[in-house]
């Protein structure tokens, strides 16, 4: 499923600053790269040794980067639900910065959700959102993203 060729690419828009930091960490450890694709609007100063890819503030920009650059086997960090129903099927492991790898099979389900909320804010109802981000969050994205790059790199 993966090879030392492996890439991490990175929606960075929306990543919580935390979990950048882990991503960053741990690929530094083991030597993968990593890809932090942001629009011009998102640009902040970039941690030295890491790719930053800039791309045009236009709507889903980011999305198209990651979508036409990953491959087989690379591993992508997004929570655009919309992304990671595309990458998943090409066989890019896809992750949630709070921790939980995207499924096949659980896709249907998760955009239907996210079809069913937009409609009723469309609506003019009122959705719950994400609740916070919490230590706990980055604690089991840090464990899962270490795991599985520690398969990479035959550590497991």
């Amino acid at each position: 499923m993966l090879n030392s060729k492996v890439k991490v690419w990175v929606d960075g828009d929306a990543c919580p600053a935390p979990v950048k930091m882990a991503i960053i960490e741990h690929c530094r450890e083991i030597g993968v790269p990593v890809f932090f694709v942001i629009s011009y609007a998102h640009y902040t100063d970039p941690a030295p040794g890491v790719e930053w890819v800039l791309v045009d503030s236009n709507r889903e920009e980011v999305d198209l980067y990651v979508m036409n650059h990953s491959v087989k086997g690379d591993i992508a960090v997004t929570q655009d639900f919309g992304l990671a129903s595309i990458l998943v099927p090409k066989g890019v492991v896809t992750f949630h910065p709070r921790g939980f790898i995207y499924r096949e099979e659980e896709m249907e389900k998760i955009l239907f959700e996210r079809y069913i909320s937009g409609k009723q804010r469309r609506a003019g109802k009122r959705t719950k959102g994400p609740s916070k981000f919490r230590e706990s969050d980055l604690e089991r994205f840090s464990e899962q993203f270490q795991k599985l790059l520690s398969n990479i790199e035959g550590l497991h």
